[in-house]
């Protein structure tokens, strides 16, 4: 695994890579509060298969690309930087592949550039417009309580830095199902990502500009995906409920869903092995049958 530096346009996104330059690309996008370190087991093994993989620090997370300003982290920009990073290591076509925000950012690029993506893999987060509806239920408003509680201006920020990120510390250390999926040097490398100036608060900047989104807008971005779709679901997220897994097939026709029960939110630590074995046969047989 090496690292790279991607330029794109004024600002510089920061990567790590494994396999072949002549390789097919895999992008892979991580979520909050993690990385590109989170996909280190995944590039290792798309590397070995021969495949060209790449992993941004995404906007806000690559001290280079770190705007301030809330509405550049919109939707629309998260997945422009997506194509831009493609254009600059060569991919007109690529495999994409996203967790958490990462995952949020890879279904609507599946749906705004469908000539971009030839395979999409999703790691615990619902389709758009599934997400939209299970919204609609008070259990998952509850599960949903943090979106909110990150509008306030400062104080969220203020809270997660307590105690050296005692809340962040405590999560990766206890909501992971496997004991020790996050050991502390991990823990380590996303407490110092998040502590570099005006890096937190551009991660939350993310949960602000959704917040701050036209819902016809939002709205008018869904699109019907025809490119094969895997989702990788582990049960055990404290965060979405399991019922969201599966999107209607009306937007995603050519899907499967492979659903972990033994795996929290945090599903490619928790499960690495598994997501790897899935991951690698997704992206190499013809198809898989909808589920």
């Amino acid at each position: 695994m090496d690292t790279l530096q991607i330029p794109v346009g004024e600002e510089t996104f920061e990567a790590r890579v494994a396999g072949p330059e002549d390789g097919e690309v895999v992008i892979l996008l991580h979520g909050f509060p993690q990385t590109s370190w989170s996909w280190r087991s995944q590039l290792d093994a798309l590397g070995a298969a021969g495949y060209r993989a790449v992993a941004p620090d995404q906007r806000g997370y690559s001290p280079g690309a770190r705007p301030a300003e809330v509405e550049r982290y919109a939707i629309p920009s998260l997945v422009a930087d997506v194509i831009a990073i493609a254009d600059a290591v060569g991919a007109d076509r690529f495999h994409l592949v996203g967790h958490d925000w990462g995952a949020a950012v890879a279904w609507v690029t599946a749906m705004m550039h469908p000539e971009r993506v030839k395979r999409l893999g999703i790691l615990n987060v619902p389709h758009p417009e599934r997400f939209a509806r299970g919204l609609l239920l008070p259990i998952q408003l509850l599960r949903s309580w943090y979106m909110f509680f990150f509008q306030i201006p400062r104080l969220p920020e203020k809270v997660l830095v307590a105690g050296d990120f005692a809340t962040l510390r405590h999560t990766l250390r206890n909501e992971p199902v496997r004991a020790g999926a996050f050991t502390d040097e991990d823990i380590e490398l996303y407490v110092e990502a998040l502590a570099r100036p005006g890096a937190l608060t551009a991660a939350l900047n993310y949960y602000r500009a959704l917040f701050r989104r036209n819902p016809l807008k939002a709205r008018a971005l869904l699109r019907r995906i025809e490119a094969p779709v895997m989702v990788i679901w582990g049960e055990r997220d404290r965060y979405l409920g399991k019922e969201l897994a599966k999107p209607d097939l009306s937007w995603v026709p050519n899907l499967r869903v492979e659903r972990l029960p033994d795996a929290s939110h945090f599903v490619a630590e928790d499960r690495p092995d598994e997501v790897n074995s899935l991951l690698l046969r997704f992206l190499s047989t013809p198809w898989l049958t909808s589920s």
